[in-house]
């Protein structure tokens, strides 16, 4: 059986990268073609003392409180490919392989921790520790389609709010984080954060370590380390879609507007916008974040596949 199609790409810009005075958030979710990819809204909700909470495959304790959350989520699961929360928080995730095994039997899908972390976190770095502490305790896995063969993998995650962005990469229960304050990024199916660290799992280098990854005293570069030695082929079309999503992100750095990161969303030469084999791009959005905390953030969903085509392109926008 041919390997899966690997896809899905995330973007942030933050003044002075954006024209205006907002961070600007986009994500397409590359999916199997006959999924179905839906728009649905969550309001706020406080939750007793002790309850439980059915994910997709697990149940884990709630919280008291939840944030209304808007996500874009394959029908058939609990968690999002992507969202936004009430608290102008934003999350994307991106499939990724390690060198650590993906965990078997119950845990949270990548999916799963989006959603989590939106409902959770009222800032970027509060849903990321939200979601690194559900790693500890849960770890990451599952079956991420509707398919009867295997198809498993661990997370990165885009964060970003009003004032800053994270990208948190994961191998199992271990993670790093770097802090975005400005200008334009983009993540996609690979690990991309070397030596600048913001933030890692205590044990981090000490797993590395233990392993041979890593020999303790040149310096630590995450990416080098917990990559694939030998990657899959599929590897280096991720690798083209990210340089070419960086170079489009530089290209129109100081200028970024919501109309742009559409644009870029919708370019099929770089792979962004997905179209190949049982693959292709079921659900895009675009968020703006305005610096000025009174006035609204504004959230893009097309709710169909490809944003290239006219059908695509129509949004649905959150709040209302």
């Amino acid at each position: 059986m041919a390997e899966p199609p690997m896809s899905c790409d995330c973007f942030v810009s933050l003044p002075p990268g954006c024209r205006d005075d907002h961070v600007i958030f986009g994500k397409n979710s590359d999916r199997p073609r006959d999924e179905v990819q839906e728009v649905a809204y969550y309001p706020a909700a406080a939750h007793a003392a002790g309850s439980m909470l059915q994910c997709t495959y697990m149940e884990i304790a709630q919280v008291e409180q939840t944030h209304a959350v808007i996500l874009s989520k394959p029908a058939w699961m609990w968690g999002a490919e992507m969202g936004a929360n009430d608290q102008g928080v934003c999350i994307g995730n991106e499939a990724v392989w390690t060198r650590e095994p993906v965990a078997s039997g119950d845990a949270l899908l990548g999916m799963d921790l989006v959603r989590l972390g939106l409902e959770r976190g009222d800032s970027a770095w509060a849903a990321l520790t939200a979601i690194t502490g559900l790693l500890e305790q849960h770890q990451q896995g599952g079956q991420c389609k509707e398919d009867p063969n295997p198809f498993s993998y661990h997370s990165t995650f885009l964060l970003v709010d009003r004032n800053e962005a994270w990208v948190l990469e994961t191998a199992g229960k271990l993670w790093v984080a770097q802090k975005v304050t400005e200008g334009v990024k983009n993540i996609s199916n690979q690990l991309t954060i070397g030596t600048e660290i913001s933030a890692e799992h205590p044990h981090l280098r000490r797993v590395a370590q233990r392993e041979g990854w890593w020999d303790g005293e040149t310096e630590f570069n995450f990416s080098q380390v917990f990559s694939l030695e030998d990657p899959p082929a599929r590897m280096e079309l991720a690798k083209k879609r990210y340089k070419g999503g960086t170079e489009l992100m530089q290209q129109h750095e100081g200028s970024v507007t919501a109309e742009v990161m559409m644009s870029i969303l919708r370019d099929k030469p770089s792979g962004i916008c997905m179209d190949s084999g049982g693959f292709c791009t079921t659900g895009s959005m675009v968020s703006v974040l305005p610096r000025d905390c009174s006035r609204p953030c504004v959230h893009f969903f097309t709710a169909t596949p490809d944003p290239s085509s006219a059908e695509g392109g129509l949004p649905t926008v959150w709040p209302r």
